[in-house]
């Protein structure tokens, strides 16, 4: 029996290679080059742009905003909020990396202060992260300090309800949930964790998927699914963290939509 997710992520990809989609980045410095290269590699055509004065014009030609506040400043902020707000009256839609939330105040703030006053489609980062964007009167408080993705999934559908987005959580596996539906992801190869960026990838991935689906729910499993054979692909052809880097960008090049579909593992769980 056909994984129906599967064959959507299949879908997805052939309409990427397809149609270029242009994906605007606010996005930090540590991995501009690589995740640039990484949308490149798959199909996608990046832009890297932050400056306040031209992002309105920029997401204007986008088929997905990518925020990221792996380096922030004020600046970057306020270009992040205008970005946002365009894309959302322009109905672009915008996924959010919170990277580092809940590790200092200035990340905290800055990713839900960008929920608020922006809208998101869908926020991708870890267990932590994640669920450090509850509001003080959330459902999901008083979770310990170490979450596991697990952890997490058990409050994932609260969460993406309070926020009114989608979430995709990701760590050795996956979990994505718009609040109704839940899915997991299995694959990927452990040389993953030892590579800068591999996580603001995954986020770049699905801006991609998202300009070329407009279910957030469907996108963001396509993507995270995408990635993991991707990085499996990858582990096969390498043998330690230089030439996974190397071996990640050549998988997400040569990976078909009839492999996606045979070997993505999309797990839908009980709503």
């Amino acid at each position: 029996m056909r994984n129906t997710l599967a064959v959507k992520a299949a879908e997805n990809l052939s309409k990427i290679r397809e149609t270029t989609p242009l994906i605007h980045n606010i996005t930090n410095y540590v991995v501009m080059n690589y995740t640039a290269n990484v949308l490149l590699s798959m199909g996608a055509s990046p832009v890297m742009a932050h400056a306040e004065n031209e992002v309105e014009e920029m997401v204007a030609f986008a088929g997905a905003l990518v925020l990221n506040i792996g380096t922030l400043s004020d600046a970057w902020i306020r270009a992040m909020i205008t970005a946002g707000k365009k894309a959302r009256k322009m109905g672009t839609p915008v996924v959010l990396d919170p990277v580092g939330s809940g590790a200092t105040t200035l990340r905290t703030q800055t990713a839900t202060q960008i929920i608020r006053e922006t809208g998101v489609d869908l926020i991708r980062g870890n267990a932590s992260e994640i669920l450090s964007l509850t509001a003080d009167d959330s459902r999901t408080r008083g979770v310990d300090a170490m979450h596991t993705v697990d952890d997490a999934a058990r409050i994932a559908k609260v969460l993406a309800t309070e926020l009114k987005t989608t979430l995709a959580i990701t760590g050795p596996e996956d979990v994505v949930t718009d609040g109704t539906r839940v899915a997991k992801i299995l694959g990927g190869h452990p040389l993953m964790a030892r590579v800068t960026g591999t996580g603001c990838s995954a986020t770049a991935i699905a801006g991609a998927f998202m300009a070329v689906d407009p279910d957030p729910f469907t996108a963001a499993c396509s993507a995270l699914a995408f990635f993991a054979v991707v990085g499996k692909k990858a582990g096969e052809h390498a043998a330690a963290p230089g030439s996974f880097m190397i071996a990640l960008l050549d998988a997400l090049y040569t990976i078909t939509p009839q492999e996606l579909e045979a070997e993505g593992q999309i797990i839908t769980l009980a709503a």
